[in-house]
């Protein structure tokens, strides 16, 4: 018979409740907390958690709290459960200083890109995450096995896994996240100022209007925190925004139709080449990647398949990576195969392809 497994969720706000309602649909025993006692007292009473103390089995922590205040919480569960085997993570949407600051191996960051405009628990979904891509933060430290079961875990509940650093995560996910939720509310903004005066200009909104000012509706609370952590990437890129603003408005004052029609053109392009959301394949090829025992190795496999758009759906240990060499067992698109097996051997892994 399977053994329960244990995790325990801190904070329960939209991701933090809908974590828990994706574990408890597969199949785990969840415990979880909140600053708010009416929040934890709702969330026992829909079932989302099982009790508010964590179990004293418990195998993960994921903590979905303000990212202020991760890296504290973090520790104090560390502190508090020392089993080895234990996996703790979060959820924050910024990364640099929450990896600096916990440096227990057992800590794997993590942020899922994945949201709603709807708020807190009535807004919480256990199929929230199907589909969406999850990013995890190794560093030169991180065991393989806990980037492996995290990485299991986390395709359990129907995410895509990628890996970046914490610095390139912040750098990326500013333009990727930041900036276009502070877009949204400058759009949304200027539509209700300019609708004081015609308000039939909000019935006129159109599927483009809504579809660009959707993330608006989310909770404003968490947000000032977010891009105050991620100040210096949020403000270069609304800085480089704000210049390609500024050649379209002169475009448009100029009738310089070629180069409006350059921007939407290339505009159109790249939208279409976005990577879509689904990336299952049932077309798998199965790479035994050999990795030495040193810092930064496990990093190295997983984040170049990252920037290559290669998803790895499974990851596990072949065998155990102690001593000089270990084996990492990994499953990819077939499709995608050998262009990453290239990759890997370019910067000095043995891959041996199984089928």
């Amino acid at each position: 018979m399977t053994s329960v497994r244990h995790a325990h969720v801190v904070g329960l706000g939209l991701i933090g409740a809908s974590l828990a309602l994706a574990l408890r649909d597969a199949g785990w025993s969840v415990t979880g907390d909140d600053l708010d006692d009416d929040v934890v007292a709702a969330a026992l009473g829909a079932g989302i958690v099982a009790e508010r103390e964590p179990h004293d089995a418990t195998s993960l922590i994921a903590i979905a709290t303000p990212a202020g205040v991760v890296a504290e919480l973090a520790q104090h569960y560390l502190d508090r459960f020392d089993d080895p085997a234990l996996l703790v993570t979060d959820v924050a949407g910024v990364k640099g200083a929450i990896v600096h600051d916990v440096t227990d191996r057992r800590f794997l960051g993590g942020h899922p890109m994945a949201g709603s405009e709807l708020r807190g628990l009535k807004g919480a979904r256990s199929d929230l995450f199907e589909a969406c891509t999850w990013v995890l933060t190794p560093t030169d430290d991180t065991p393989a096995d806990v980037y492996t079961r995290l990485h299991g875990l986390l395709r359990e509940i129907g995410a895509n896994v990628v890996a970046v650093s914490a610095s390139d995560h912040d750098r990326l996910v500013a333009l990727a996240s930041h900036v276009p939720h502070l877009l949204a509310g400058a759009l949304m903004n200027q539509a209700a100022d300019a609708a004081r005066e015609d308000a039939v200009l909000l019935q006129l909104a159109a599927g483009g209007f809504r579809d660009m000012t959707r993330v608006a509706a989310g909770d404003p609370a968490i947000w000032p925190d977010i891009l105050f952590e991620n100040r210096e990437a949020v403000a270069s890129s609304l800085g480089a925004l704000q210049e390609r603003l500024t050649s379209l408005r002169d475009a448009v004052e100029t009738q310089d139709r070629p180069t409006l029609e350059r921007s939407l053109s290339s505009a159109s392009l790249a939208r279409r080449q976005l990577p879509g959301r689904a990336l299952n394949s049932e077309s798998m090829a199965y790479l035994r990647v050999l990795i030495a025992d040193r810092p930064g190795s496990l990093a190295q496999v997983t984040t170049t398949a990252s920037e290559m758009l290669v998803n790895i759906y499974d990851i596990e240990i072949a065998h155990a990576v102690e001593g000089n060499r270990g084996t990492l067992l990994l499953a990819v698109d077939a499709a995608q195969a050998e262009r990453y097996m290239e990759a890997l051997r370019a910067i000095d892994f043995g891959v041996v392809r199984e089928r």
